[in-house]
Order: C-alpha cells, then structure tokens, then sequence
C-alpha cells in the first residue's frame, strides 16, 4: 500500500510516517518502480504501535527501545517493564511538578482581588521569582 492508504490504515498522517523514517524509527519503505513508498501489514502494525506509545506519553526514544523489543520474540519482558516502571516514574514527578504549580496559582489567585485595582499578586510573584513550587522546572 502506499503511504496514504498506510496512514488511512494505522491513524498515523503520512507527515509523522516519513519523520518517523528519517529519525529510524521505522525502517524505510521499499519504493515501487514509480517511487512511492510501498508499505505492508507489518509497518501498518508498528505505526500503530508507536501511535499507541505516543498516546501513554513515551518518549521517541522510549518507544524506539520498546519496538526493538517488541521486535525480538526472544526479549526478556524485564527490560521492558523497565522502561515502563521508569517512564511511569516520570509521569509521577511531572503530574507532582503540575500539581504544585496548580496549588501556587490557586493560592495567587485567592489573593488576587481581580478588580479595577492595578496591584496583583500573581504579577508581583511572577516578577521577583519567588514562585514556591517545589520541583517545577522553567
């Protein structure tokens, strides 16, 4: 199939289908003797897998490492619970970070009398960096 009837196939628009061929993600496709790229049932199956990867928020390395894995059927399954486990962690932290930063905000705007008056809280903590939101990163 070609790439149009490929992303069709697997919800991937065929934009991120030739990114994923230039960052090696996905092998490159064969080309037809009139030069399209010709795709298969396989690559249709690993671009849904990496939409799938994409949509639990791993990383284009991550899902890299897990389609290699996914790849070989003779993988120990520990290596990929690792990545899971680790990228699971990263989740925690960043769902921590953002829940932070929402509790900040909440407390600014409780502050903040949001009226004709020109003094604001949240301006004035934006301005001098004293944010409070342990762990979150600029």
């Amino acid at each position: 199939m070609n790439i149009g009837a490929a992303a069709a196939a697997s919800g991937v628009a065929a934009k991120m289908i030739r990114h994923y061929e230039a960052i090696g993600l996905l092998p490159r496709a064969p080309r037809r003797s009139n030069d399209y790229r010709d795709y298969g049932e396989r690559d249709v199956h690993e671009l849904r897998f990496i939409k799938r990867a994409r949509r639990l928020g791993f990383s284009m390395h991550e899902i890299g490492a897990l389609l290699m894995l996914w790849r070989d059927r003779a993988r120990p399954s520990r290596e990929v619970r690792h990545i899971a486990e680790a990228h699971v962690g990263d989740l925690e932290r960043r769902i921590a970070d953002m829940q932070a930063m929402a509790k900040t905000l909440r407390q600014l705007m409780h502050k903040c009398h949001g009226d004709d008056r020109p003094d604001c809280p949240i301006l004035d903590d934006l301005a001098t960096g004293e944010d409070g939101v342990s762990g979150a990163q600029a």
